[in-house]
């Protein structure tokens, strides 16, 4: 008798197990029915010429004239990183291409550089739509100081107007913008690794640990520098405004982080490897903090008051040092495109909300992702006394967490007390939820002014993606 129900145990589950697999084959099938076929193979193969080409022209505007510098600004570009801002800007560019370009006529003609594609420079006021990014303004001895080894060298490489295909969509200074981008991006990395003592980048030891922080640092201001000319050269005066601010919010959101005035107001000292002593202002000068900032920490608040201002504190720091180099990239694409007010400006909020709904997904990924998935050192903002959206969660639950986060978990046993309090007060699913708030409402920049297209659901797909991501 116990054979019998063995077998009849077996044969269930075997028919379950039929089921189950039956089941999964409907739904990889009806799955296929309702996915672009683009997408079956690869959702990013709508620019994929762009993306492999993105280096290489990339090393045509950072070349310098010397060897170790080359070699040392050329290192993270080696690497096979996510790329994901060119990335965005370059799928942008092909959604706004779905715009009529009659509704694209933002921008004026520009008589002085007008497309060599006749056809195109007719089309009255989108002359400038179409020009190409100029390959230097000043002359190039000028710019670097000395003759050219080979006096046959006038000027720079010209734009690979070539490689383009404007039934895509994709304009020369948007795909130049797209590397810019890149650019700013690997140069905050150069820098973040020295000031975060970072052993590892994308899989591989990173600069300052390969080379020296002095030569990490130099090859950021390097890179930042030919980011800057080259914005320069695509002559949109609001794009090289937008592109150069945004490499202040940089420094910004790193300042905000080094010293978090919101959970401490006393500016006289920084914490930073052990408590150091600041001098006064000397009173010569009069530099206030503007306006556009989060107030500084009041005596007088509750714990929750206190803690909605840590969080105000931390969401505008996210955005000074990640979103707004994407939130501003993409108002820069909008703007290139000749789009209205309206387009530019729901494109901007996408970058914002996807920037930083890409930030929350990585502080969580500090608690929750192995280190051979993050590619980088697992619990390391708690390390360094950075309190994320999780840690925050948690302290709202818990007040004792309070002169942790103050002195930056620095003694012993708080990383620990702090972690175990992230996990016990579900830090980590509360800040994914509020991801997913960002995450809707970028889907719903998109679509309130984008026209259906291919290059539109891949921008859905990739802001959907961003909830599963393990690196």
């Amino acid at each position: 008798m116990l054979r019998t129900a063995t077998g009849n145990a077996r044969r269930q589950t075997l028919r379950l197990y039929r089921y189950k697999s039956s089941f999964a084959v409907a739904l990889a099938a009806a799955t296929k029915l309702v996915t672009p076929e683009i997408f079956q193979k690869n959702p990013l193969s709508l620019v994929s010429n762009e993306m492999n080409t993105l280096a290489i022209n990339i090393m045509s505007l950072i070349s310098s004239g010397h060897p170790t510098l080359n070699r040392v600004t050329s290192y993270y570009f080696e690497a096979e990183g996510k790329k994901v801002r060119p990335l965005l800007v370059l799928l942008l560019s092909r959604a706004l291409s779905a715009i009529p370009v009659e509704q694209r006529n933002r921008i004026a003609i520009d008589e002085f550089d007008f497309s060599n594609d006749k056809k195109l420079a007719k089309i009255p006021g989108i002359g400038s739509l179409f020009d190409l990014p100029l390959n230097n303004i000043s002359p190039l001895h000028v710019l670097h100081g000395i003759k050219p080894l080979n006096d046959l060298t006038k000027m720079a490489s010209s734009f690979p107007e070539v490689d383009f295909d404007k039934e895509r969509g994709i304009l020369p200074k948007q795909r130049r913008l797209a590397e810019v981008v890149e650019m700013i991006h690997t140069a905050s990395l150069l820098h973040d690794d020295v000031i975060d003592h970072s052993d590892t980048r994308r899989g591989k030891p990173s600069v300052n640990s390969t080379f020296t922080n002095k030569m990490a640092v130099l090859a950021g201001d390097f890179l930042l520098g030919r980011a800057t000319v080259a914005i320069s050269r695509l002559r949109n005066r609001e794009v090289v405004e937008l592109m150069s601010n945004s490499i202040a919010n940089l420094v910004e959101g790193e300042f905000m982080q080094l010293k978090n005035v919101a959970i401490d107001n006393d500016v006289s000292y920084i914490t930073d490897g052990g408590k150091k002593q600041l001098p006064l202002p000397t009173g010569k000068l009069d530099l206030p903090v503007h306006d556009y900032s989060v107030p500084i920490l009041s005596n007088n608040l509750s714990h929750q008051e206190k803690v909605d201002l840590a969080f105000e504190y931390y969401l505008h720091k996210t955005y000074l040092k990640t979103a707004s180099l994407i939130s501003i990239a993409l108002r820069s694409t909008a703007i290139l495109s000749g789009a209205n007010h309206q387009v530019i400006d729901e494109c901007y909020e996408y970058g914002r909300n996807i920037g930083i709904c890409f930030q929350l997904i990585d502080d969580l990924m500090d608690f929750t992702v192995s280190k051979k998935d993050l590619g980088k050192p697992v619990g390391a903002d708690l390390e360094l006394g950075i309190a994320t959206a999780p840690v925050l969660y948690a302290w709202r639950e818990d007040v004792s967490l309070g002169p942790m986060i103050e002195r930056n978990f620095s003694q012993p046993g708080d990383v620990k007390k702090a972690t175990e309090a992230v996990h016990k007060y579900g830090g980590v699913e509360k800040t994914r939820k509020l991801a997913e708030e960002y995450r809707d409402k970028a889907l719903k920049n998109l679509r309130s002014v984008l026209p259906e297209s291919d290059s539109r659901s891949a921008l859905e797909f990739l802001t959907n993606s961003i909830l599963t991501r393990r690196k």
